[in-house]
């Protein structure tokens, strides 16, 4: 397979961009060979500017719920970028996407959109300043929330620490704000809340913790979080910027019956065009500014192209049967992926929630991120070598979640299946990990 006009455009991308790319693990660090230089997409399909055609599981990391260049997502954004890209000001499509949110998700009354996820996590967080009045922030070791600073931090050398720095540039005092707790432990929150429940102003997680694998939690341990929350008057945010109308329209939340007091929402929401959002009751959403003293505010917020483009792929995921439909047919991906890798006695495990899945180098139930082997990442760089020769297209890390869509057919999971045999295969009778 000739990928030589990627390797070509690399090269003048690495005198441009910091590693010749605009997001770290598009850099294919974890993996062999170069970036892959995506020219088109279609359905369950990406062409690379080589013409190799690819059947797509990174989905854009997730947004692309429908499939790449989905016709309906296509014409609202023709009929939307016609009339103008951006006007900084109120537009009816930002009204349309609300209603159809907000009309179908009990845990939020009002909402706001921005350009992103990461700035939907950080609008989030300061809004529970804001209304509780404290300073410090519970986050969990395995969960990520974006590049915002104080968030930005991995655990210490205790079970309960304050963050240390896990990037260059984050003062050490903003660190100091967020507290790390490992993921599916009660004691060590417990702890958190003993030692700091009077600063605390909220906890904030994944629900479906999938930055970092795909960790799932049990529903009382959210409920748990929930309740503590409330007895110390701390708020507590779900970052549904993944899960968020991906396991069902209304989110982890729904799906477990636990109602956060803040969510924030990113990916599917604009349809393949850059979006966030944070949304609340209308008491906590009052603080916001016009409303309120939480200042947030943003050139492109709401911007009306974006807005077309989530609006309708929305109204498509209301669709009678559309999660059932797309939950069931990742489940019969991955129930026979697993069924192979048991009968070969290969320690695999393809995990799944909803449409997400993700492949353990375990058969034991991974919940906290210190459970994942990274020497077996080894393996993984090995079977994505083999899967590109094959035509299928994962993420370029272990630790990233896969995608399916409403696109993929029967038959193309069919032979990404047989595939990933082949590649599992091979990767198990070459490495060492």
């Amino acid at each position: 397979m000739q990928r030589t006009k990627s390797e070509e455009l690399y090269k003048k991308a690495l005198d441009l961009f910091p590693g010749g790319v605009n997001s770290p693990v598009r850099a294919f660090k974890s993996v062999f060979g170069t970036p892959l230089f995506i020219d088109r997409g279609e359905g369950a399909y990406i062409w690379d500017v080589d013409d190799n055609k690819y059947l797509d599981f990174c989905c854009s990391w997730g947004p692309l719920i429908l499939g790449h260049k989905h016709p309906k997502v296509i014409a609202a954004i023709e009929e939307s970028v016609h009339k103008g890209t951006t006007f900084g000001a109120p537009c009816k499509y930002g009204i349309d996407l609300a209603e159809q949110i907000i009309g179908n998700n009990r845990f939020i009354e009002k909402m706001r959109f921005v350009s992103s996820g990461t700035e939907a996590v950080m609008s989030a967080v300061r809004l529970a300043r804001g209304v509780t009045g404290k300073t410090k922030v519970i986050k969990f070791d395995g969960c990520y929330h974006g590049h915002v600073d104080h968030l930005m931090v991995k655990a210490g050398s205790g079970l309960v620490t304050f963050g240390v720095s896990s990037s260059a540039g984050v003062p050490d005092a903003f660190a100091k704000e967020t507290i790390v707790v490992p993921l599916n432990d009660q004691a060590a929150v417990e702890e958190a809340f003993e030692k700091h429940g009077d600063d605390i102003a909220c906890i904030i997680l994944e629900p479906i913790p999938a930055n970092n694998g795909l960790l799932l939690q049990d529903k009382s341990y959210l409920q748990f979080l929930k309740d503590i929350c409330k007895k110390n008057d701390a708020l507590l945010i779900f970052d549904e910027v993944i899960s968020g109308f991906r396991i069902q329209f209304d989110g982890a939340a729904g799906y477990y019956d636990v109602a956060p007091d803040i969510l924030t929402y990113g990916k599917v929401v604009g349809g393949g065009m850059p979006v966030g959002a944070f949304g609340a009751s209308k008491e906590i959403m009052s603080h916001v500014a016009p409303d309120g003293p939480v200042y947030q505010a943003g050139t492109l917020s709401a911007n009306p192209v974006a807005m077309a483009a989530g609006a309708a792929q929305i109204r498509e995921c209301l669709t009678e049967g559309f999660y059932e439909n797309l939950n069931a047919k990742t489940k019969n991906f991955t129930d026979g992926i697993n069924a192979f890798c048991e009968k070969e006695s290969y320690p695999i495990r393809f995990n799944q929630m909803g449409s997400i899945f993700w492949m353990a180098f375990s058969t034991d139930k991974i919940t906290k991120a210190d459970q994942i082997d990274g020497s077996k990442m080894e393996y993984y760089k090995e079977i994505h070598k083999q899967l590109l020769n094959r035509k299928i297209y994962f993420a370029p890390s272990g630790y990233e979640v896969g995608f399916v869509s409403q696109a993929h057919t029967a038959g193309d999971l069919e032979m990404a299946s047989q595939a990933i045999f082949d590649s599992i295969k091979i990767a198990f009778d070459t490495v060492k990990a």
